[in-house]
């Protein structure tokens, strides 16, 4: 049993949820408005301010849809209320970030500036302060866009284990290997 699918979704106030004949959910709230197409397999119902999610067997394949559409309506419900905010940080010597509206500028210690145009979704914001890294901010209400584009900027320099230069989340720890000097000994 899908212990993820059976939570029930408590609806906060200022949030509306539409399903549509043909499982189109939409969530509206503050911050903005998200779709998500469910299968039609999968029941969706709403009453008294709670969003519950149903399956009709007990197949594999019901179960597994169960609790990735329950997990996707809620990310979708605190989207449009919270929002979403991931941070990165720039390790290396030299390294700089600039934007320019949606326009991220990259500098990484190649021989070229990487520029990273962002979805209209994300809002971005750099910050660069004297004996900081710098670092990358980026906000939105979908989970899913946020984290895909945070993944694509960190793989133009994934941090490397000896130095640990690179671009890394706020807060990820990362697993370091000694260097040639440390089995000299």
């Amino acid at each position: 049993m899908s212990r993820i699918g059976k939570a029930p979704i408590t609806i906060p106030s200022g949030v509306t949820i539409t399903v549509s004949k043909d499982n189109v959910v939409s969530v509206k709230g503050p911050k903005g408005e998200l779709t998500q197409a469910v299968d039609t397999d999968i029941t969706v119902s709403q009453e008294d301010g709670i969003l519950t999610v149903s399956r009709p067997s007990e197949q594999k394949k019901h179960k597994a849809l169960h609790g990735l559409y329950r997990s996707l309506l809620n990310n979708m419900v605190i989207g449009v209320t919270d929002g979403y905010k991931l941070e990165q940080e720039l390790v290396g010597v030299g390294y700089r970030a600039t934007n320019a509206g949606n326009t991220l500028d990259l500098v990484l210690g190649y021989s070229h500036h990487y520029v990273f145009q962002l979805p209209q979704e994300i809002k971005v914001t750099t910050t660069s302060e004297k004996g900081q890294t710098p670092k990358i901010i980026l906000e939105s209400i979908d989970k899913q866009l946020i984290g895909q584009v945070a993944a694509k900027i960190r793989s133009l320099r994934a941090p490397e284990p000896y130095k640990g230069k690179g671009i890394k989340f706020v807060g990820e720890v990362l697993r370091r290997k000694a260097g040639k000097s440390a089995s000299k000994k």
